[in-house]
């Protein structure tokens, strides 16, 4: 017994390439599926081998960040290398010193960079010091800094200090909105 051909199967065969392109382009948009490099917020960059992510310097806490205030400097370091590299230091002219501090405070030697790890120097574990500030860092303002590696070399950043998330109802007039720091 011969069937006949369903109605539905023109319509199909002209749907299924606009759903394909359109799935397709959905791909392209969000990453899917691609080499797409996901960028956090801060800043980001290459030096030799070592991946720079998520740059920036600390919310300020209460107000902009004042001269001779020591501000931490957070980011992420990942080696794509094939043997290890060392963070050495930082400088910047923004500060009398830049250090790098375990999560205490107290100054200790380089970081080691493994190849293929990532290392998160962040609040609570090891990471860098801006000390004695030069002058006023508001939420949302960028400074330069330079990171040195043993392998890698140096690269200078602009970096932004966070925008705070506190509430302050004297700036904003209106009770439980967030504000950058005041004028």
């Amino acid at each position: 017994m011969k069937t006949k051909p369903s109605a539905a199967r023109p319509w199909r065969r002209a749907v299924t390439p606009i759903v394909l392109f359109c799935l397709a382009a959905l791909v392209g948009v969000t990453g899917c599926g691609s080499d797409n490099e996901y960028n956090p917020p801060g800043a980001n960059a290459r030096v030799g081998q070592v991946l720079i992510r998520y740059a920036h310097l600390a919310q300020p806490p209460d107000g902009p960040w004042e001269k001779g205030d020591d501000v931490p400097f957070y980011t992420w370091l990942f080696n794509q290398g094939q043997t290890s590299d060392r963070l050495l230091g930082a400088e910047t002219t923004v500060a009398g010193a830049v250090d790098i501090v375990n999560a205490d405070g107290a100054v200790r030697g380089p970081v080691t960079l493994p190849p293929g790890k990532l290392v998160e120097l962040e609040k609570g574990s090891v990471h860098l010091m801006l000390r004695g500030l030069r002058q006023q860092i508001r939420g949302g303002d960028f400074v330069w800094i330079t990171l040195r590696f043993e392998r890698a070399g140096e690269i200078a950043l602009q970096v932004h200090s966070q925008i705070p998330t506190y509430v302050d109802d004297d700036v904003t007039d209106v009770p439980g909105l967030t504000s950058p720091s005041p004028e």
